[in-house]
Formats: structure tokens, C-alpha cells, sequence
């Protein structure tokens, strides 16, 4: 999308109850990323895979960023601090909710 805009489809359970699996969301690119935002990235070992996940800390050496939900997210536990130029951007808006699953 033109200006920075993406589209991006949430795939998993990492990021829930915040962001769920099936989620669409706009994400825009920023000049800057703070703790606490959530954002979309390629994954370090998987340049074609996008991940979402939360910003934790900014280190010397990049982004270090974790799934909401622990035990089921891929993150920063097991790959180390991300570099920026990996983050895609944050996640603004919501504009399609995934399906809600049993239970919830």
C-alpha cells in the first residue's frame, strides 16, 4: 500500500487475547518504535515469514520483542534482539476480526 501502509493477516495464537489468529490489521512504518508497540517484522531466520509481536526493549544491537501469549510465540527468547531494519511497522488498526474459536 502507497505511504508506508500494509495489510497484514494475523496467523497464530502468540499475540492473543490483544491480536488474535485471523485478525487483519493496517500496519504503518515509523521512523521509531517504542516499548510497548506492537508490530509486524520478518522473522530473522525466515526472511519470508511476518510475525507480529510486542517491543519489550530497545538494545544496542535492535528490538528485543515477545508474543503476548508466552508459551505459544516464537520471539526474541529464542532468536535474539531483532534489528529495526526488519520491523516492518505497527500495527494500527484493527479493521476485521478473526473468528471467535470454542471457549472463548
Amino acid at each position: 500500500m502507497p505511504g508506508g501502509w500494509s495489510a497484514v493477516r494475523v496467523v497464530g495464537p502468540s499475540m492473543e487475547p490483544a491480536v488474535r489468529n485471523g485478525d487483519w490489521w493496517l500496519v504503518r512504518a515509523a521512523r521509531a518504535y517504542r516499548p510497548r508497540d506492537v508490530v509486524a517484522l520478518r522473522h530473522p531466520h525466515r526472511p519470508d515469514l511476518l510475525i507480529v509481536k510486542r517491543i519489550i526493549r530497545i538494545e544496542a544491537d535492535g528490538c528485543w520483542v515477545e508474543g503476548d501469549n508466552r508459551p505459544a510465540s516464537d520471539d526474541s527468547r529464542a532468536f535474539g534482539a531483532v534489528p529495526a531494519a526488519l520491523i516492518v511497522g505497527r500495527l494500527i488498526l484493527r479493521y476485521r476480526r478473526g473468528p471467535r474459536g470454542p471457549g472463548r
